[in-house]
């Protein structure tokens, strides 16, 4: 049997933040295992990465929405011999949309895709990293909604909050053992996660309020190889929006979320990466 490689695992690797993290890491020359459930999009960006950066790529069409979905993925590299050092756990999804008005089948989706599967492949793909190599590399992307409790966005808070707490707290369980564990915490990215205009995507960029997933990706993968815990950009008013939105009064709140209602009506797609 061929010898296997030391390959990088990227979820939700088709498009937007998982896209530029994958390309980062062909930067450095890791071989990569793509995932996603975006077929044709997976199948085009890892024919691209291979061509440009002269790196194996692995395109591996799935859906890791299931209850089962991280156990198929681990079997799957076992039986083809792809030895994981770096996981990436980006694949996500975001919707605008309250609890009560919100299909049961679409919450259990968004925590087996935020919350189990994640934890899955830490717990499957560390424990090989360490019994097998003693070192090993995870990045979680959690993100700067972890910190928050906005209505219409409950589900996205809240396991995103949960994976944040989760991976600080494992990060000490392994980080002796040779796995270290990084957290991002990114605010608005550019990417179609949120479905914004190009217009608003472009003035948000100049303004330093929403950030380009290129330069997310270059920052969280250094801090990751430094094994920092936690990665938040420093865009503006990360902080600040933050500390508002946990102190603005329980009305206030509601009359903002009726506002968003309003503006938002008729256009509540979700978005998947």
């Amino acid at each position: 049997m061929e010898e296997a490689k030391d390959f990088a695992l990227v979820t939700g690797a088709s498009s937007g933040i998982g896209l530029a993290i994958s390309r980062e890491l062909a930067r450095y020359g890791y071989p990569l295992l793509l995932v996603s459930n975006e077929e044709k999009k997976l199948s085009q960006v890892s024919a691209e990465i291979a061509k440009e950066f002269a790196v194996q790529t692995i395109a591996l069409y799935m859906d890791l929405s299931g209850r089962d979905s991280a156990y198929r993925l681990f079997d799957y590299c076992n039986a083809n011999n792809i030895k994981i050092t770096i996981l990436v756990n980006n694949a996500g999804m975001f919707f605008f949309r309250d609890i009560i008005d919100t299909d049961s089948d679409k919450i259990e989706t968004v925590i087996n895709l935020h919350a189990l599967c994640p934890t899955l492949l830490c717990r499957l793909f560390g424990q090989q990293m360490i019994l097998e190599k003693r070192r090993g590399y995870i990045l979680n992307m959690a993100s700067i909604a972890a910190q928050m409790m906005m209505p219409g966005i409950a589900m996205y808070n809240a396991t995103k909050s949960y994976l944040r707490c989760f991976s600080r707290a494992m990060r000490h369980e392994v980080f002796d053992k040779g796995l270290s564990i990084t957290t991002v915490c990114p605010g608005a990215a550019a990417t179609g996660l949120y479905k914004l205009p190009q217009r608003y995507m472009k003035l948000g960029i100049r303004l330093g309020i929403i950030m380009e997933p290129e330069k997310l990706a270059r920052k969280a993968v250094k801090k990751m190889f430094k094994r920092k815990p936690e990665y938040i950009p420093a865009v503006i008013l990360n902080t600040f929006f933050i500390f508002l939105i946990n102190i603005l009064g329980e009305n206030l709140i509601r009359r903002i979320k009726k506002r968003i209602d309003k503006a938002i009506q008729g256009k509540n797609q979700d978005a998947v990466t």
